[in-house]
């Protein structure tokens, strides 16, 4: 009965056209950690199942063809790691600034799962949030809402880090460099909590850090550029310790209606990026203080509000020649029984749209724990209709361009199977991964042919092919790739026979 589901609802959705899967193709998922929407599943667990779990999670992305996973480690100014500034967070121990037990380091251990896979690891970091909830505070006495309650301002049943002042914004540049500094990630990630979302006409109340630093001037301008100043410190920062993490950030997807600015989106968009959130996340791309958008088009095509089919183009035609992905709401799947989130067609529709018309594609699933909640036939779907063969995120030239060395490759042909060993000059002792192309009888070289690819494995450099000697001939190519996914030019070619 699974099958048939699966071939039916491929049946269905051949409208939408499977397209030829791309080498280059950033494919992720959030894991949000903030109430346990996506992991741990409670707070307090053992540790051991913790990580049961989030290697679980891990699977499933890369059963989804994932090359990226996206894990909010500071939800709400608490750590998912051990922090000598902020306190271990409620949401993995069941108590705010408890380690867990047994002890483990649990960022060092979602980052070494993921690189194990091959897939990046983007740290999410909330950086203004405080409380969840303005009426409960159990943090204890090193949490900021204690060190600091004069940055500290509750607004909707929450409470949040006043980006008006000049040392709060210090502070936050301060706990993402610390993990910066202490942890091998790929990546630092933001959301789009900058200024928080405005409550009706309640106006967020930032009188005294205005009154203390605004000169008099605009009040909505003034917030933007308090923004500005903490991304560009934070980049600077960022980039001075580690040239190759990248920054990336995921806002609202309207930045602006054009009933406001005619370079805005035809939207209507109850809230905006640059009127609301005061984050001006064009001005960023132009300046270079980012690598990364990830807008949350969380909406269907043609959706009365906020179509997708008119976002999509308006941010790939904004990228100022940095990357723009695209966040996927998969949460709109979960229970919807008509309309244009039952079934896989308006996901599958939105993914062929990226694939095909953006400059540099790429997605991210929002949220993880929400494949449970579909059928697994959708899921198969997903897998078999875009997402059967690997993709390398896309390269960001800016940050780096040089390629590694290309290896030197030998086959020894054996009854287990061809032998595969390399060398490479690799001075710097850099992070390297390689790729391992087999093509069979006479097939020509072709390394864009993404199921011509039979492995891919950090620093090892030596691969035993088990399957080679179901062929007459097996011909290997193998390139190296930096942790910025430039790839080396191929090695020399090395070829066995099934008969030798």
């Amino acid at each position: 009965m699974h099958r048939a589901i699966t071939f039916f609802l491929l049946l269905v959705f051949s409208s939408v056209h499977v397209d030829a899967q791309q080498k280059r193709e950033f494919r992720a998922a959030w894991v949000a950690t903030v109430a346990n929407i996506d992991w741990p599943s409670k707070p307090g667990l053992p540790s051991i199942q913790q990580q049961e779990e989030f290697m679980h999670r891990l699977d499933q992305l890369k059963y989804l063809g994932c090359n990226a996973v996206i894990v909010q480690v500071r939800p709400s100014s608490d750590a998912l790691y051990p922090s000598s500034i902020e306190p271990w967070c409620y949401y993995l121990t069941g108590r705010q600034g408890e380690p867990p037990f047994p002890y483990y380091d649990p960022l060092k251990f979602m980052i070494d799962e993921a690189h194990k896979r091959n897939m990046e690891f983007h740290a999410w970091f909330n950086p203004f949030r405080a409380l969840m909830n303005s009426a409960s505070n159990n943090n204890p006495d090193n949490h900021v809402t204690h060190k600091h309650p004069d940055w500290i301002i509750s607004y909707g049943g929450k409470s949040y880090i006043d980006p008006g002042m000049p040392e709060a914004r210090e502070y936050v540049v301060k706990v993402i460099i610390d993990v910066v500094n202490r942890y091998n990630i790929d990546a630092v990630h933001l959301d789009d909590y900058f200024y928080p979302y405005r409550v009706g006409t309640t106006p967020f109340p930032d009188n005294k850090s205005y009154s203390q630093y605004g000169e008099r001037g605009d009040k909505d301008d003034w917030r933007r550029n308090n923004v500005n100043q903490f991304i560009y410190l934070l980049n600077k920062n960022i980039k001075s310790l580690k040239p190759y993490v990248k920054l990336g950030i995921s806002p609202f997807g309207v930045w602006r209606n054009s009933s406001k600015d005619p370079e805005g989106s035809e939207t209507r968009g109850g809230q905006t990026d640059y009127d609301d959130l005061y984050a001006d996340v064009l001005l960023w791309m132009r300046k270079g203080w980012i690598d990364y958008l990830l807008p949350q088009l969380y909406w269907e095509h043609k959706s009365h509000a906020a179509p997708f089919d008119v976002l999509m183009p308006w941010w790939n035609n904004h990228d100022y020649g940095r990357h723009i992905y695209y966040g996927l709401g998969v949460y709109r799947m979960v229970g919807a029984h008509s309309g244009p989130w039952a079934g896989c067609r308006e996901l599958l529709w939105q993914l062929h749209d990226i694939r095909q018309y953006t400059k540099t594609p790429g997605y991210a699933f929002y949220s993880t724990s929400c494949f449970d909640k579909i059928t697994p036939a959708m899921t198969d779907s997903l897998h078999s209709s875009f997402n059967r063969l690997p993709a390398f995120p896309p390269q960001m030239k800016w940050l780096d361009s040089i390629p590694p060395q290309a290896p030197t490759l030998k086959a020894i042909p054996s009854a287990q199977g061809s032998l595969l060993q390399w060398h490479i000059n690799n001075p710097t002792g850099e992070m390297i991964r390689y790729v391992v192309y087999r093509f069979v009888n006479d097939e020509a070289i072709n390394l864009n042919r993404t199921e011509k690819i039979i492995c891919v494995q950090t620093d090892k450099t030596e691969y035993l092919d088990a399957n080679a000697n179901r062929f007459k001939k097996v011909t290997y190519v193998v390139t190296a790739m930096d942790r910025l996914w430039n790839e080396s030019k191929p090695s020399n070619t090395s070829s066995t026979l099934a008969d030798q």
